[in-house]
């Protein structure tokens, strides 16, 4: 189906007239994007109307975007004991200057959230992410011709994997961390484009974590951030020359630590890439802990006040985030000016930026498309 969406400017976000959108720069300066509201994905299979997800499948296929998938509260959060419900919707959207068509609404076999995307010259692959037994084995390749999702099963992993990282580059997808068979893992592998072979290398050298960012840059693999029981601030680059780790500048403004537990990340160009979202470090290790360690009343009474925050009070990280691998630097493109997300979709396509629904809070979502211009 054909669908087109509602271009509705917010008050609040950058005057976007006149602008021209450009591809992604060189290097990226100060500012660099003004965003604008694209409107929202139609509803899920069954459902009046779209709530937002986190988790999503994502990547691109030429000119259209791939996206789904992901899962929200709809009857409620955490709080209210709501069941945790992941989709199997996937839709293709397609970007053009005025901003993003729905070209296709589809279902995969069995639900899918929270696994490993990555984009290919071949199409979008997808390794694990479902609450399905299979699916969370599984890999497929996503392709959109004539903005029509078509899938594809390939070899599945001798593993289930959720919330670990992905990146391409040159045949070769990189990928690891996360749970694997339901564990916080160090494992990290080499999967062959071509030949769908899996290959050991080296464990991370930090603790295993899920929920990191991950991009190939100047020839090697970046790992940043993540979280377990308490939220890493670190960073981390593979070289698959020397098969080595070696630790490198984590994420930082200004040098203050920033977590980008649960952000996502694209690659901006052969060294470069742009950071949007992430868990404020300090509030989730104070939840975590006080979540794992109160009993009885004291528990309900922090639950009741934690998950009744508004969104602002968590500060989750707002501030654009771009790593130079060249110089092993960060440095800021500005402030998001709408609610920092976690585990949205985040993709590059036309030149312009999106960031595709994802956790505005603990247990919820947005429904939001915003697009990023590039400012010449």
């Amino acid at each position: 189906m054909t669908h087109s969406f509602r271009h509705t400017a917010l008050a609040a976000l950058i005057a976007l007239a006149p602008l021209t959108a450009a591809a992604a720069p060189a290097e990226v300066g100060t500012p660099a994007l003004a965003w604008q509201s694209v409107g929202t994905l139609s509803p899920a299979a069954g459902y009046a109307e779209n709530i937002g997800v986190a988790g999503l499948v994502q990547g691109t296929f030429g000119d259209y975007i791939i996206v789904g998938g992901g899962a929200n509260f709809p009857a409620g959060g955490p709080l209210t004991g709501g069941a945790k419900v992941t989709y199997p919707d996937v839709y293709v959207l397609r970007a053009t200057p005025a901003g993003l068509t729905e070209t296709d609404h589809a279902q995969m076999p069995y639900p899918v959230g929270y696994g490993v995307s990555v984009t290919t010259p071949d199409g979008v692959l997808y390794f694990g992410g479902s609450t399905d037994e299979t699916g969370a084995r599984a890999v497929t390749r996503l392709t959109a011709p004539n903005g029509k999702l078509h899938t594809e099963t390939l070899p599945a992993l001798p593993f289930a994997l959720q919330n670990g990282v992905a990146a391409y580059d040159k045949g070769t997808v990189y990928l690891g961390g996360g749970k694997q068979d339901g564990t916080l893992s160090k494992k990290f592998y080499t999967y062959d484009v071509k030949t769908g072979m899996l290959s050991s290398l080296p464990d991370f050298p930090g603790e295993a974590r899920e929920q990191s960012v991950a991009e190939f840059l100047g020839g090697r693999l970046y790992v940043f951030s993540g979280g377990a029981s308490v939220a890493y601030t670190d960073g981390y680059a593979y070289d698959p020359k020397t098969r080595t780790w070696t630790e490198v500048k984590g994420p930082n403004v200004d040098g203050t630590p920033v977590s980008l537990l649960g952000a996502r990340s694209v690659r901006l160009n052969a060294d470069e890439m742009l950071v949007v979202g992430g868990f404020n470090h300090e509030i989730y290790n104070w939840a975590v802990s006080n979540l794992n360690t109160l009993q009885g009343e004291e528990k309900d009474a922090f639950r009741a006040h934690y998950f009744t925050m508004s969104p602002e009070d968590y500060h989750w990280n707002r501030d654009i985030l771009v790593y130079n691998a060249k110089t092993d630097a960060w440095r800021t493109v500005g402030q998001l000016p709408f609610p920092a997300p976690c585990g949205e979709a985040l993709v590059m396509a036309k030149g312009a930026l999106y960031s595709i629904s994802g956790e505005i809070k603990p247990g919820v979502r947005s429904p939001r498309l915003y697009r990023g211009l590039f400012v010449k």
